[in-house]
């Protein structure tokens, strides 16, 4: 079943669409949520929830895309979870790719004066500059959550080459920043 076709059971409030949604995205959204949170049965509950969300919200929303549509979904309510579970203790890797990223994004006070769009957008921007090879590796680390050694699996490179890769784009993407007029 086709994404348009998913989406007009949601707009018809069929629970169809539900199922179909499971069927066609629920691998990918449990690899998603499992990254982040490490437990199945976390994972598994983000999920549910990502399905119930979508319900809630097709309509009005109507995805374009509508995996990248429950990625979104599923990744903060995942988040929403682990900060949850984590109070006070973050976990290690979700504190490592922070510690990546701080390089890259604006400080504090950028963040109060931009709105979340517009960062998005400048993102956005960046990425489609940016060689294809390089800007799969970035989203599979920091959209997907993925480890170097996945990444490194999925596109038969090797780990030090998926590291450069990062560590350049990162410099890239903080130069083009900067070149923005957003000081980081």
């Amino acid at each position: 079943m086709t994404d348009d076709q998913i989406i007009e059971l949601y707009w018809a409030r069929k629970e169809e669409a539900v199922s179909c949604t499971a069927f066609a995205y629920g691998r990918k959204l449990q690899g998603i949520a499992f990254r982040i949170l490490s437990k199945y049965e976390d994972a598994e509950e983000s999920v549910n929830d990502t399905y119930l969300k979508a319900w809630q919200t097709i309509p009005p929303e109507r995805p374009v895309y509508l995996f990248a549509f429950l990625a979104k979904i599923c990744r903060h309510l995942a988040f929403g979870k682990l900060d949850w579970d984590n109070a006070a203790k973050r976990k290690a890797e979700v504190v490592s790719l922070s510690e990546e990223m701080q390089l890259c994004i604006p400080d504090r006070g950028w963040e109060r004066r931009l709105e979340g769009q517009e960062i998005g957008h400048l993102l956005n921007e960046f990425l489609a500059v940016t060689p294809r090879e390089s800007r799969m590796i970035f989203l599979r680390r920091y959209w997907y959550c993925d480890s170097i050694e996945e990444i490194s699996r999925r596109y038969g490179i090797g780990q030090s080459k998926v590291k450069t890769s990062l560590h350049r784009t990162r410099g890239k993407l903080k130069a083009f920043l900067a070149k923005e007029g957003i000081a980081v």
